[in-house]
């Protein structure tokens, strides 16, 4: 049974799920981010997923890039899946702008998290969810 990395669940809102993967806003309102996390049990690379679930993986991420580089109308996007903090495979889609706090570097180790107040993090969380339901065929129903 697919359980997420307690690290994740601590740092993250739950977005919604594609068929393969749960999808979460981090807890950092400096950056529009949300990650994939493939719902599978002991999965730390995706060369470790089957075949199957690897395409699909890549699929939903580029979808999930498209819609975010377009939706919040950034200057770059990044892609990234390092594992060093926590081993459970999972791909970050930061946002970037030109005058962003990082730029240009990595967001990592640059300041310290922002996390949103409640009412803002709801707020968040609804809008891309009617975003993501009604521009990409991504997510299935969705929990609150």
């Amino acid at each position: 049974m697919f359980e997420l990395d307690p690290r994740l669940s601590a740092d993250t809102y739950f977005v919604g799920s594609t068929a393969l993967s749960s999808v979460l806003l981090m807890n950092d309102a400096r950056y529009p981010w949300l990650i994939l996390v493939p719902e599978r049990q002991s999965v730390t690379e995706a060369f470790d997923l089957l075949e199957a679930d690897q395409a699909a993986l890549w699929q939903e991420s580029m979808r999930l890039g498209a819609f975010m580089k377009r939706h919040f109308r950034a200057d770059k996007l990044n892609i990234a899946s390092l594992g060093n903090q926590v081993a459970q495979l999972h791909i970050h889609h930061i946002v970037r702008f030109h005058h962003d706090l990082a730029w240009p570097g990595p967001v990592w180790g640059i300041g310290v998290a922002v996390p949103y107040a409640e009412a803002e993090a709801e707020r968040c969380l609804s809008a891309l969810r009617e975003a993501l339901a009604h521009e990409l065929p991504l997510l299935s129903p969705i929990q609150s």
